[in-house]
């Protein structure tokens, strides 16, 4: 019997058999952690508050402390106690493609949500909300404008960068960009000279001014020059993995336990700016 399925049916039939045989497999990392009783977070030793090393080696920090109470509440939800966590070193420059090539689970540091990024991953509910800024020397220049005809260090592959060299642009400020590795580097460039002033995350800037520099040498300019939202990245396209780490974020969020984590992290001193706290508000989901 000769079939009567016209030949443009046949044709449309035919590419969506193909389409359904080379689709690409869904992204299952919840299925993937179960299977392995482990999960990857991926950190870095050199953004501390967020993410760092210790001597010992141990990872530490804001952002790592939020992953491991994700983790926790993962050890319930898919009942593994006995879940385990594999610390994954990344860089600023290999962090997002050490997510989207299912190299690690969760990236857990000073990362800024962008539209752009949401391209290559997926982010959680905000965790942070900081904004980047100029440290000088003494004599250095107070704001964006004083960087005309002067050179400015910033970390090599990050938002930062970005905005630095769209708001020079913006603003027809001739800079010598320097781009540097680390944020170690980039202050001790401003402390020899070498550069006039370092651009960065005014929080990661505090901390490690308290840290490596000697009082009174280096100075924090007093506006911020952008708005940086943080959020944990994770593999684009997995909703599950993406609703059970929003899920834990905004049940760590009605807790206690988010204002311990941040003394831990950032000092016994420190307390939520007002913006911070309004963060946590609105970022806790309801059920």
């Amino acid at each position: 019997m000769t079939s009567r399925i016209p030949i443009a049916c046949r044709s449309l039939l035919a590419v969506l058999l193909i389409s359904v045989f080379t689709a690409p497999a869904l992204a299952d990392v919840l299925g993937d952690i179960k299977s392995s009783n482990a999960i990857r977070l991926a950190v870095r030793a050199d953004a501390p508050p967020f993410s760092s090393a210790d001597e010992q080696g141990k990872y530490q920090g804001y952002s790592v402390a939020l992953c491991e109470a994700v983790v926790d509440e993962l050890r319930q939800a898919l009942q593994l106690p006995d879940l385990g966590i594999e610390y994954v070193p990344v860089t600023a420059e290999n962090r997002f493609d050490a997510i989207a090539d299912g190299k690690a689970d969760l990236l857990c540091e000073a990362t800024t949500a962008t539209l752009a990024r949401r391209e290559k991953v997926d982010f959680s509910v905000p965790t942070f909300m900081s904004g980047a800024g100029l440290i000088i020397r003494p004599d250095g220049p107070q704001d964006i404008y004083g960087l005309a005809g002067k050179k400015v260090g910033v970390l090599d592959g990050t938002t930062t960068e970005d905005s630095l060299r769209i708001t020079l642009e913006r603003e027809k400020i001739t800079a010598d960009v320097v781009p540097v590795g680390s944020h170690l580097d980039g202050l001790a460039a401003l402390e020899r000279g070498e550069t006039d002033a370092y651009f960065a995350d005014r929080t990661i800037l505090l901390f490690l001014m308290g840290k490596n520099v000697e009082p009174g040498k280096l100075l924090i300019a007093d506006n911020f020059l952008s708005i940086e939202p943080y959020a944990l990245a994770m593999k684009r396209g997995d909703d599950d993995m993406r609703l059970a780490v929003d899920r834990a974020l905004s049940h760590l969020y009605r807790s206690k336990r988010i204002a311990t984590i941040f003394t831990d992290s950032f000092g016994p001193e420190a307390k939520p700016t007002s913006l911070q706290r309004s963060l946590y508000t609105i970022s806790a989901l309801p059920e």
